[in-house]
C-alpha cells in the first residue's frame, strides 16, 4: 500500500511538475539576475520585490546568492527581506504541484498568501528596523576602461536559448529539489498508509495547531515544491487547510541557512522582525483561509488518482519522463569524475 500510494502521488504530480519546470526555465532565460538587481536596486520597493520574487524558480538555497546580489547592488533591507520571503515560498513549479495535489483553491491561495507575507515582512523591517545610512549600501564600482575596450559579447542563438531553458528547468532546478520532493512524497505516502484518517483532527484546529506547525517548520530545510506533498500528508492526517498553508509558507522561508544570512547581511533586529513577521502573517493567512473554507463550505480536492483513460495516459507518460529525468540526474551526480577526462 505504501508503494502504491507513493506511485499515485508521484504520478499525480508529474505533469504539473514538468510544466512548472518548463515555465521556470523560460523565466530563467528571459529574466536574468542582472535585471532583478537593477529593478530592486536603490529605488527598489517592498511591493516590487514581492511581486518579482513570487514566480521566480529559486528554492530556499538558491535564492540566497541572488538576494545577496541585489542587497549589495543597493537594495534596501526591506526590499531584500521581501524578496527572501516571496521567492522560496512560492514559484511556478510549486503552484503547479499544489494544483495537482490540492486543487485550485490552494493553488490560488498559496501565491496570494506568499506575496502578503513578503510585503508584511518587508514593511515591518522598513518601519522598525535599524535606520540605514546611504553609505552602507554598496554600489557597483565604476570601470576605468572605456566601453570600446570591452570585448564584444555574441547574442546566443535561439537554439542555445532553448537549450538553456531545458538545461535549467529539467537539470539544475530539478537537482535542487528532487531529493526533498521524493522525501516529501514518501512522507505523504506514509501518512496515507499508516495514519488513520482524522487522527490529528483533534489537534489540527486553530492557532495552537498552527503554532506547532511553525515550530516544526523553522528548523527544516524544505523548498516550496517539496513542502507540498508533506502538507498533503498533514491534511490527510487531519489538520486544517489553514494549518497546511502555514507550513507551506514558513517551511521554505525560515530554514537555518536563510536565517543566518539575514543576521549577517541585515542585522539581528531585522532577523527578529523577519521571524515575527513571517509567523504572524502566515497565521493570519491560515486563519483567513480556514474561515473562508468554513463560510463557503469549500472542499479540498486532494489526490484521488481517478482520471479518464486518455488523461491517465498523459499522467503515466509524464511520470515515466519525470522518473527518467531524476534517474539521469542521479547518474550524473554519482558517475566517476574521471569519465570526462577520458573523453578528451
Amino acid at each position: 500500500m505504501f508503494v502504491e500510494n507513493f506511485v499515485t502521488l508521484f504520478t499525480e504530480s508529474a505533469p504539473f511538475l514538468l510544466l512548472g519546470m518548463l515555465i521556470a526555465g523560460i523565466i530563467y532565460q528571459l529574466v536574468p539576475p542582472q535585471w532583478i538587481e537593477k529593478v530592486l536596486g536603490e529605488r527598489g520597493s517592498v511591493f516590487s520585490a514581492a511581486i518579482i520574487g513570487a514566480p521566480l524558480p529559486l528554492c530556499s538555497c538558491s535564492v540566497i546568492p541572488v538576494a545577496m546580489g541585489i542587497r549589495r547592488s543597493g537594495a534596501s533591507k526591506a526590499s531584500t527581506a521581501s524578496f527572501l520571503v516571496a521567492t522560496p515560498e512560492t514559484g511556478v513549479d510549486s503552484i503547479g504541484i499544489t494544483y495537482a495535489l490540492m486543487g485550485p483553491i490552494m493553488a490560488i491561495s498559496r501565491p496570494i498568501a506568499a506575496i502578503f507575507s513578503a510585503i508584511t515582512t518587508g514593511l515591518m523591517i522598513q518601519w522598525f528596523g535599524r535606520t540605514e545610512l546611504s553609505s552602507t549600501l554598496k554600489t557597483q564600482p565604476q570601470s576605468s576602461k572605456s566601453c570600446c575596450s570591452q570585448p564584444a559579447v555574441l547574442e546566443p542563438s535561439w537554439f542555445e536559448k532553448t537549450k538553456s531553458v531545458f538545461i535549467f528547468g529539467y537539470g539544475q532546478l530539478l537537482r535542487d529539489f528532487m531529493v526533498w520532493l521524493l522525501i516529501g512524497l514518501m512522507f505523504a505516502a506514509a501518512v496515507t498508509t499508516f495514519v488513520p484518517e482524522g487522527t490529528l483532527a483533534q489537534y489540527g484546529q486553530g492557532v495552537v495547531a498552527m503554532l506547532v506547525v511553525v515550530l516544526i517548520s523553522i528548523p527544516m530545510y524544505v523548498c516550496a515544491t517539496a513542502s507540498t506533498p508533506i502538507a498533503v500528508g498533514l491534511l490527510l492526517s487531519g489538520i486544517t487547510p489553514g494549518a497546511a498553508l502555514v507550513f507551506m509558507l514558513t517551511g521554505p522561508a525560515t530554514n537555518i541557512a536563510t536565517l543566518m544570512i539575514i543576521k549577517k547581511e541585515l542585522g539581528s533586529r531585522e532577523l527578529v522582525l523577519y521571524l515575527v513577521s513571517i509567523t504572524v502573517s502566515a497565521l493570519a493567512a491560515g486563519l483567513v483561509l480556514d474561515f473562508l473554507f468554513n463560510y463557503f463550505d469549500w472542499q479540498l480536492q486532494l489526490v484521488n488518482g481517478q482520471h479518464s483513460e486518455l488523461v491517465s495516459g498523459v499522467y503515466h507518460l509524464s511520470a515515466v519522463i519525470l522518473a527518467g529525468l531524476i534517474l539521469f540526474q542521479i547518474y550524473k551526480k554519482w558517475m566517476p569524475k574521471t569519465k570526462a577526462c577520458c573523453e578528451h
